[in-house]
Order: structure tokens, then C-alpha cells, then sequence
């Protein structure tokens, strides 16, 4: 059963998600058919502001909460984390530190055989005892264009009349 389809989550729908399971299984799929180590842990939780000037010039700021995840060496029989344990991780932070429920959630995971990157929770799938949070490429993205600006120095306008007095004509070549 597929809970959430969206295209980036905020940490207050992930943790709703994680709240309303707390007796399943955590699982994370980085990669189709690819999941973490059920003897993974939950290394620390970071909340990052960002603050970025785009190649259009305008400046944004937003701000991301990033899971750590972490598998160990050894694989350690019997363990699977369960999403009352990771909320009792996520509780042992906010109180240290408030994490801005409209963040971007992010998860960060690597092993010896998966490069360490950010990725987005794309949904979560309950499998008999499991939640699953499928996982998806953080990607790069051009804001200037998505705002329908152009991407980069803009482009200065030419008015008709400098190209009326322009030197340049079809006969000279220069064009």
C-alpha cells in the first residue's frame, strides 16, 4: 500500500508517516529492488539553512533536515530498527534542537557499493511488517528558468531605432 506520492516532502509529512507506524519496521530503498542494511542506524540529524544566489540572480533560502543513515560493518543478528525507535531518536534531537516542521526532508546514505548522496522520500509502502520510505535522486535544478527568467547574465534589449543607425548591414558582412 503506497501512502505518499509527492515529489519532495517536508519533515512534518515524514514524521506524521513515521508517528502513525510506530510498530513496523524501518526500511529505507535507495535503488529499485536496493534497501539499507535493517541494521542500519540513524547517525545524527542535521537541519541545514541554505541560503543561495541562483544564475538569474535572485537570492532564496530555504532549509532541509537531513537522516543520517549509517551501516555497520558487522551485521547484527535480530536488529531492525522500528519506527518507535527512530522517533525516539527524532524526540532525543528536537529536544536539543527544533526542527522546522516545512523543512525539505532529505536522507543521507551510503555503503562500499552505493556513492554517499542526499536523496528525496519520494513515499512510504507499508509490506506485512514494514515501512517502507522509497527513495529518490535529489537533482539539480536552473530556478531562473523555472521561474520563466533566462538562465544567467540577462541579455540586453536592442531597441529598434540603434539598429536602424547601426553601421552593420547585410551588405557589409559583419552580420
Amino acid at each position: 500500500m503506497l501512502l505518499k506520492k509527492s515529489n519532495v516532502m517536508n519533515w512534518n509529512e515524514f514524521k506524521t508517516q513515521l508517528i502513525e507506524n510506530p510498530g513496523l519496521h524501518l526500511q529505507f530503498e535507495f535503488a529499485k529492488n536496493q534497501k539499507v542494511s535493517p541494521t542500519f542506524h540513524i547517525t545524527e540529524i542535521k537541519q541545514a539553512n541554505i541560503t543561495a544566489v541562483d544564475c538569474g540572480g535572485k537570492m532564496n533560502t530555504w532549509t532541509e533536515v537531513i537522516l543520517q543513515l549509517w551501516e555497520p560493518n558487522t551485521t547484527e543478528i535480530g536488529r531492525s530498527m522500528q519506527v518507535s525507535k527512530a522517533m525516539s531518536i527524532i524526540d532525543l534531537v528536537e529536544k536539543t534542537l527544533p526542527l522546522n516542521p516545512n523543512s525539505i526532508v532529505k536522507i543521507e546514505f551510503g555503503n562500499d557499493l552505493f556513492e554517499t548522496r542526499q536523496m528525496h522520500p519520494q513515499d512510504f509502502e507499508i509490506i506485512n511488517d514494514e515501512l517502507i520510505v522509497k527513495l529518490v535522486a535529489d537533482k539539480t535544478q536552473c530556478k531562473a528558468i523555472g521561474r520563466g527568467e533566462s538562465c544567467g547574465t540577462p541579455k540586453p534589449k536592442v531597441k529598434i531605432t540603434d539598429l536602424q543607425n547601426s553601421c552593420c548591414s547585410p551588405e557589409t558582412g559583419c552580420c
